[in-house]
């Protein structure tokens, strides 16, 4: 986490100095605003990792800056607060872009460790082969291993994977999901996707109920992170 670069981008005064002083003692370099149209014009200009984006702050919500964010290029991962936990508008977030939420009042240290990750995966530089768990996928070979042998997936429950290994951490809508590893068809629905992530599931968790890997985001998707790696 140390010199990274944040943005936060919070009206509530007490809130964002108390974000701005953890990331700060943490080594990071962080800039704030306290309104739409600063938050945007320095997430436009800056080069930050990482962006802490209110949707409810004055003159431009968050919605609008996390789109236009989006339009212009701007790659820094979005974790979006929000006080309006209904599903509609966290799918909002999400399919403007924005890569996690965290619904007030939170945790600091939920937000901190969530953030933590983030910046994490992106100073990784883009591989073939991605290791989680006890587990190496080998894009270039089209194999999954687990202590030197293969593990038999489908084709679909491979781009599965592969799709939850680059964007780990990263809530993701069953819409997301669909489009990325369905494509067009219409011949599929989200169920579909409930259905291959629980026999990929069987096929990677040592208890599919209580999953380490791929986990279920009630009423929006999944969120592939291992929790046992980060509590580590």
């Amino acid at each position: 986490m140390k010199g990274s670069r944040i943005l936060i981008i919070e009206d509530d005064a007490a809130l964002l100095r108390g974000l701005a002083d953890n990331f700060v003692s943490r080594g990071c370099l962080v800039e704030t605003a306290k309104d739409g149209d600063t938050g945007l014009s320095k997430a436009i200009s800056g080069n930050h990792d990482l962006v802490l984006l209110d949707i409810m702050v004055p003159k431009i919500n968050g919605y609008e800056i996390c789109r236009t964010m989006r339009e212009k290029g701007v790659d820094s991962s979005i974790i979006m607060l929000t006080a309006k936990g209904q599903e509609d508008d966290v799918i909002l977030g999400l399919n403007l872009g924005a890569d996690d939420y965290v619904t007030k009042p939170f945790r600091i240290r939920e937000l901190l460790a969530r953030a933590n990750s983030f910046l994490r995966r992106r100073k990784m530089s883009a591989a073939e082969v991605h290791s989680f768990g006890e587990y190496q996928m080998d894009l270039a070979t089209h194999k999954l291993l687990r202590g030197g042998g293969e593990v038999d997936l489908t084709a679909k429950e491979f781009r599965l994977l592969a799709y939850f290994l680059a964007r780990q951490g990263r809530a993701l809508t069953r819409d997301d999901i669909l489009n990325a590893v369905w494509g067009n068809s219409v011949m599929v629905s989200s169920r579909s996707v409930d259905r291959c992530v629980t026999t990929l599931r069987g096929k990677i968790e040592k208890d599919s109920s209580r999953p380490r890997f791929i986990h279920t985001i009630r009423d929006i998707g999944y969120r592939f992170e291992d929790l046992a790696a980060e509590a580590g």
